[in-house]
């Protein structure tokens, strides 16, 4: 005995219990994942399937058994445009967080719960919350693609409740400080510390500089490329956000890179500006070793990076009355809150010299006013009756 409607069919089974099957918007036939008591409940079972298609919400079975460690491979193989380092750090999460809790699961079968209780378990071990949202995006970009791919019907990443990060307010240095820091520094890495202050590159991008880059007739760097590593290895590769972008550097600056490139730098215009005794490119971490450390510690400026000198230069640009575009398009920002949330922070007792400039101009409109409110006579001119 079997039964017909518009949108599949149900039959009954020599059991007794009763079969769904339906045709998929492509046309493939399936039978439902489980018999019914009744034709009732069988009807009812095709009634949400159809709705189910309609909405894309119903997937092949046989893709929602494909398990997270699977899909991983197949989603990291396939995303192009990586950079190195973060094909390395996509690696290093998938190994670390992701795929020792979830990895066996399967993709289709993952729920909400189930990444929460995921985070909440990093939470515990005391991942940072740093290392717990990297995790997540990862996570989250992976189910996006599940989804379009057809493994679920719905990402799980809903609605979870993330740590939040700590702020951590970048030191922003005086004209002074970064003048001390340089010449605690030898050659070439002073004249490194002035180009990181001086024109916002973060530090990758200096260290990628060849003399091609220097535009002595403008006055500019311009920067094409970024160093970077992954797992020991350098590579040069495009900027982030991928724009080139020109800076204006000050004269004095333009006068040291022309020494340097005079002094220093082969005459190939690939020639790199900075380079190692041996003359490889240099790397951050000798950068931080030779240089950077010891200079910080002999001026005493506690918690100092080379990244804080990207903040200081944005907080020069608008302290020198700069717009906070301005800032952006030096730094290579796209947008400009970008600059303001992260990068450009009032000078250490500016705000006082602001409400000393408020009060002197506050005294100056009071005395404007009672010349204009007083006579030629020394006395007060008539007021008009009221009405």
């Amino acid at each position: 005995m079997s039964g017909r409607r518009q949108f599949g069919r149900v039959r009954r089974l020599p059991s007794g219990r009763w079969q769904a099957r339906y045709a998929t918007l492509e046309g493939e036939q399936r039978t439902g994942p489980q018999t019914f008591a009744t034709k009732a409940e069988a009807s009812r079972f095709l009634a949400q399937i159809e709705v189910e298609l309609e909405r894309g919400l119903v997937v092949d079975p046989r893709l929602a058994r494909t398990t997270l460690r699977e899909w991983s491979e197949r989603f990291i193989t396939t995303t192009m445009h990586l950079r190195p380092k973060t094909r390395a750090s996509y690696a290093s999460l998938l190994r670390t967080t992701i795929l020792p809790a979830l990895g066996d699961r399967q993709v289709g079968r993952l729920r909400p719960i189930d990444v929460q209780e995921w985070v909440a378990s990093m939470h515990a071990r005391g991942l940072s919350a740093s290392r717990i949202r990297q995790g997540y995006r990862l996570l989250s970009q992976m189910m996006a693609a599940a989804e379009d791919s057809g493994l679920t019907a719905r990402t799980p990443c809903r609605r979870i409740r993330l740590p939040r990060m700590e702020e951590h307010e970048p030191n922003i240095l005086t004209r002074e400080q970064v003048a001390t820091l340089a010449a605690g520094c030898r050659p070439p890495y002073d004249l490194l510390v002035e180009v990181l202050a001086y024109s916002g590159l973060r530090i990758g991008e200096a260290l990628a500089l060849r003399r091609e880059s220097v535009d002595p007739l403008g006055g500019r760097l311009i920067v094409r490329e970024s160093l970077s590593e992954a797992n020991g290895q350098i590579t040069f590769q495009a900027p982030k956000n991928h724009q080139q972008r020109a800076v204006t550097v000050p004269a004095f600056l333009l006068r040291r890179l022309r020494d340097h490139l005079d002094a220093n730098v082969a005459a190939d215009p690939r020639a790199l500006l900075f380079v190692g005794a041996t003359g490889e490119p240099m790397r951050h971490a000798g950068v931080m070793r030779r240089a950077w450390l010891p200079a910080v510690a002999a001026t005493g400026l506690v918690g100092v990076t080379p990244h804080d000198l990207r903040a200081t230069h944005a907080s020069w640009v608008i302290d020198e009355g700069g717009s906070v575009m301005d800032a952006a398009a030096r730094l290579g920002h796209a947008a400009g809150t970008v600059t303001t949330r992260h990068y450009a922070r009032p000078m250490l007792g500016r705000d006082a010299e602001i409400a000393e400039r408020l009060d002197r101009w506050a005294d100056s409109g009071r005395s404007t006013a009672v010349k204009s409110a007083s006579g030629s006579d020394g006395g007060h001119r008539a007021v008009p009756p009221s009405r």
